[in-house]
């Protein structure tokens, strides 16, 4: 198994499904499931006791009333810590819900305009971009081009600048403002 993924390394993403834990659970050796003849022993305070026969370090193991966990089955001898695996396996689960509840998420709310959109429906949009951007969530304003309009697209540049300027209180410009086609794009981040 390649160290990336060692059952014990944390992966590069934080948060697993519980399934994927349970997963994890079932590739973690105890006990008896160890299968070395030899192993590095590290007992329950974390230092290490050298290296031992497996029979005798799980002799130690069921002497302090605990199990005994393959912890780097990937190196030669494999090391085992001395420890209450339940509890350990409780621990993980624990640390997986406040990572996913410090998880922050956030959605692309797109606002489309034109480039002669009416005085009222430009404040309409920005109080929706407003609303979007204090819930957290990122947003994508495009001005639309049709036809004729083209040849005026400078009057959509001036209306993403215009957007710009009513947001800068509570927004900062993540992506400034590119053609695409027929569509000028801007995307807002929340401050």
């Amino acid at each position: 198994m390649p160290l990336a993924q060692c059952p014990m390394r944390p992966s590069k993403n934080a948060s697993r499904t519980v399934k994927e834990v349970k997963n994890i659970a079932k590739r973690i050796n105890v006990n008896k499931k160890i299968r070395a003849k030899e192993v590095r022993l590290i007992d329950a305070d974390g230092k290490q006791l050298g290296v031992v026969p497996f029979m005798e370090a799980l002799a130690t193991a069921k002497s302090q009333g605990l199990d005994l966990v393959e912890v780097a089955p990937n190196v030669a001898p494999p090391v085992c810590r001395i420890m209450d695996y339940g509890r350990y396996k409780y621990q993980q689960n624990k640390k997986l819900q406040e990572a996913k509840k410090r998880q922050s998420t956030f959605q692309v709310k797109e606002i489309k305009l034109r480039p002669r959109t009416g005085e009222h429906d430009f404040q309409v949009k920005m109080r929706n971009a407003k609303r979007f951007l204090d819930n957290r969530d990122k947003v994508k304003i495009t001005v639309i081009f049709r036809g004729r309009e083209m040849a005026y697209t400078n009057l959509g540049r001036a209306l993403l600048d215009r957007v710009v300027e009513q947001t800068e209180e509570y927004a900062i410009v993540e992506q400034g403002a590119r053609r695409e086609g027929r569509i000028l794009v801007m995307v807002l981040a929340p401050k």
